[in-house]
């Protein structure tokens, strides 16, 4: 494939027949044979592709960025392809164009669904939605390893001290990526059961929560969430894929503790207890504080659940803190608060320069001896406005097709952000199955960009107006 380093794929086909697998005893231990075959094709089909890829010789050739890109692109659309036969062909009638949208956007950890009544699916599709959601999410963190070389200096200071990876340090990175991802995983689905949530209900939200995912094994979370504790419980969960995904790791493991590790981790707790101090005292009044909680750790994340309740009025805010992010190294998407934060300090700073020319202004990072660029706030601010010319294009294509200028404004933030439709940002009844077909493609498409956007539209950028 072009040079392709293709065995990079190999991996995930080897988990797609993992969980292809896992899904047919699933199936058996339950007596849920209505879709049993399905998983035979899916787990056929990925063995065959996984050994066929690792098998392929690639020369041993320092491998351009370029080439990367991709490979990681090239999962985008290879991976889904084999994710979406259970879909295809199950007892449901699903086109291949709703199968696609199904799979797209689980891999990408959107959402939406295509399905207007959860209740009617079988255990065993719905743990394979879930699925997906948990393989996107561990594709896109190793996406970030792979292409750890284009990412600014001061990003990579958070997971390592080296300048650049060799393929042992790759290995060992995405090792522990793994480890740890699987690791968040079953801590969720403890902690969840712990508290008195249904064990198939923790497993399907284990995998949603850790992958920033938004399918839900209900129709509401309502109907799984009861009490005040299991809403804290979520909300705390939830901000697992806020943090970096090596936060818990480094606070447990790391001997030298280097503030390097840390810095981007401290700017997010700042900020998440600034969020929560704010709602306390100003949106509380008229709702149970704990469901403020849950809608601010949902949205911070990129998750999207929420309970059903009257919060129409901070729409605008939910999506704001949707379109900001999380942590560079976590599965959540967004603009992503450092470079806000640092736009937002480089900014002022400029601004005071000129009215106090005299005095010297440091471009400096709070609680680290880290100085951002000029180079570096020109990729942030070029990657805002990547968001709004895409954001700008999305709305007008889903206005063309017949869609309210409200309705398709917010859901093109989603889209691009990766956020499920939910009753804060007011979407919940939103029906994508009656979508027609050029929109599905659409929002298919751009559920892509939005995860990927940082890992090639930058690298472009970076390549052709930030040449050193």
């Amino acid at each position: 494939m072009f040079g392709l380093q293709i065995r990079y794929l190999s991996f995930f086909f080897a988990l797609i027949t993992v969980l292809s697998f896992f899904n047919i005893i699933y199936s058996y231990y339950l007596d849920l044979y209505l879709n049993l075959s399905t998983y035979y094709f899916s787990f056929i089909l990925s063995l065959i592709m996984a050994i066929l890829f690792y098998k392929i010789k690639v020369p041993e050739v320092k491998i351009s960025i370029f080439k990367k890109i991709l490979t990681v692109f090239s999962g985008y659309v290879l991976l889904p392809l084999i994710l979406l036969i259970p879909f295809y062909f199950s007892i449901y009638n699903l086109t291949f164009l709703n199968s696609l949208f199904e799979t797209i956007s689980g891999f990408t950890s959107t959402g939406f669904t295509i399905f207007p009544n959860i209740k009617n699916i079988d255990q065993s599709l719905i743990l394979w939605r879930s699925s997906i959601q948990w393989i996107g999410g561990l594709y896109f963190l190793f996406s970030i390893i792979f292409l750890i070389d284009i990412y600014d200096e001061n990003f990579k200071k958070t997971l390592t001290n080296f300048i650049s990876f060799n393929n042992s340090e790759i290995l060992k990175q995405v090792t522990k990526i793994f480890l740890l991802y699987s690791s968040l995983t079953l801590f969720i689905f403890i902690v969840l059961n712990f508290f008195s949530i249904r064990t198939f209900d923790s497993l399907n939200l284990a995998f949603t929560i850790i992958s920033s995912g938004g399918f839900l094994p209900v129709n509401d979370l309502s109907s799984i969430i009861k009490d005040n504790m299991q809403i804290i419980v979520l909300s705390f969960m939830m901000l697992l894929s806020f943090f970096s995904i090596f936060f818990t790791y480094n606070l447990i493991f790391l001997r030298k503790k280097n503030i390097n590790f840390f810095y981007e981790d401290v700017q997010l707790i700042i900020y998440f207890i600034v969020i929560i101090t704010i709602f306390f005292l100003f949106f509380s009044f008229n709702t149970n504080f704990s469901i403020n909680l849950l809608s601010i750790s949902s949205s911070v994340s990129n998750i999207g659940f929420s309970l059903n309740s009257n919060q129409t009025n901070l729409t605008f805010i939910f999506l704001i803190l949707v379109i900001i992010g999380g942590s560079f190294f976590s599965t959540s998407s967004g603009l992503r608060f450092i470079k806000i934060y640092s736009l937002f300090k480089y900014s002022l700073n400029q601004i005071l320069s000129f009215s106090r020319p005299k005095n010297i202004y440091m471009n400096k990072l709070m609680f680290t001896k880290i100085n951002f660029d000029f180079d570096e706030i020109n990729k942030y601010f070029l990657t805002v406005l990547i968001f709004v010319l895409s954001l700008l294009v999305l709305s007008s294509l889903l206005s063309l097709n017949g869609m309210d200028f409200e309705s398709s404004f917010k859901l093109s933030i989603l889209t691009l952000m990766n956020t499920v439709n939910s009753s804060i940002y007011g979407l919940e009844d939103f029906n994508f199955n009656n979508l027609h077909f050029f929109t599905k493609y659409s929002l298919i498409f751009f559920m892509i960009i939005g995860r990927i956007e940082l890992l090639t539209i930058l690298i472009l950028i970076k390549k052709f107006l930030f040449k050193n």
